[in-house]
């Protein structure tokens, strides 16, 4: 298996370790944001950024902001930035194969 698929012509999505979620992006569209992508499913690199908001488990809780994944894509490694709210923020890491 590769990090990304195309779940059709115009999104990709991978798996995020910190998270242990998919995200996703697009590409190619005429509506919403898209992202530029180097065509690789094996080593991908997206631009700009991705930032995700989810429902954490803390999310909510006492005013608590939502969970917060940010990151840069490149060359098949995800670069957790410092905002992120899980335990690789900061971290830099391979993208793993997309789950069986």
């Amino acid at each position: 298996m590769k990090p990304v698929v195309k779940q059709n012509e115009e999104l990709l999505r991978f798996h995020c370790p910190g998270c242990n979620a998919s995200h996703a992006v697009q590409h190619g569209s005429d509506f919403g944001p898209n992202w530029g992508w180097n065509g690789s499913l094996e080593k991908p690199t997206f631009t700009p950024s991705v930032l995700v908001t989810y429902p954490g488990a803390d999310a909510g809780k006492d005013g608590a902001p939502p969970a917060v994944c940010h990151s840069f894509v490149t060359d098949g490694r995800i670069q957790f930035l410092g905002d992120c709210t899980h335990a690789l923020a900061g971290q830099t890491v391979d993208l793993p194969e997309w789950p069986a």
